[in-house]
């Protein structure tokens, strides 16, 4: 039998070593055949066409813009497992060869689920079966709804004392650590990467403006134009540096912001 080959596009690198990982360790006669990071990197990718393939792990909020768009530009015929920390976009996930919905942070389990789902999917396709129910898929996705964190148990001087997630104006990263800025100005170190804040955040209100800045929508001031298409975002308390939008992710920006 053909080993499964799969094809991951995920920008954050530890995460896709991480789903990588988790595969092979499901199945060990998995090829990872293409590790992708962005929307351009996968439209190169499938655009060439010379690497055969049977299956997609795919982020939907990538560092170029929504995964979607890469559906926009190259033909891709297999089916696609959708990976990501927001459920708002599972409609659009089933419409894009969507045969699952994973949601960060997954486990094992998660994974295994999407595997034998595959694998049932491509059965039923060889007997003549198939038949994918978009209504149902979404209503099993919905049947719990996700818990945000609420509040962090930070270290100041020789105590832990708890920070409402809520009284955060944003979280910033700089010399491999973590800061969590208050709306009062008080700053704090936290055990967390950027990448696990933003899967335990509420993205209505938290939005990952770039790599270095998670931002919350109430301390927001006003919006810039910024050159060659981008935006700065003016928030309070003031950062250490600018928080820009690039070009690419103005769109995603601009419908957060206008829900």
């Amino acid at each position: 039998m053909r080993p499964l080959r799969i094809v991951i596009i995920e920008d954050e690198p530890a995460s896709a070593r991480n789903l990588a990982h988790v595969l092979l360790k499901l199945d060990e006669s998995i090829e990872v055949v293409g590790m992708l990071s962005g929307v351009m990197d996968a439209v190169r990718w499938f655009g060439d066409g010379a690497i055969d393939y049977n299956l997609v792990f795919m982020d939907i909020r990538l560092a170029d813009g929504l995964s979607f768009d890469i559906f926009k530009r190259v033909n891709i015929s297999k089916p696609v497992v959708f990976v990501t920390a927001y459920n708002d976009y599972a409609i659009q996930a089933f419409k894009n060869n969507g045969i699952d919905y994973i949601l960060k942070p997954f486990d094992e389990s998660d994974v295994e689920q999407a595997l034998n789902k595959f694998k049932s999917l491509v059965l039923n396709v060889e007997n003549g079966q198939i038949n994918l129910n978009l209504e149902q898929l979404i209503a099993q996705l919905t049947t719990g709804v996700k818990s945000y964190k609420r509040s962090f148990l930070v270290h100041y001087r020789d105590k832990l004392i708890p920070v409402e997630t809520a009284k955060i104006a944003w979280f910033y990263t700089a010399n491999e650590l973590v800061y969590a800025h208050t709306i009062d100005s008080r700053q704090y170190v936290l055990d967390f990467t950027m990448e696990q804040l933003e899967q335990q955040l509420d993205p209505v209100q938290f939005y990952r403006a770039n790599r270095q800045f998670i931002i919350n929508r109430s301390e927001i001031t006003e919006v810039a134009f910024y050159f060659n298409g981008r935006l700065m975002v003016k928030i309070k308390p003031e950062p250490p540096e600018s928080i820009i939008i690039s070009k690419a992710r103005v769109p995603e920006f601009k419908s957060w912001m206008n829900r």
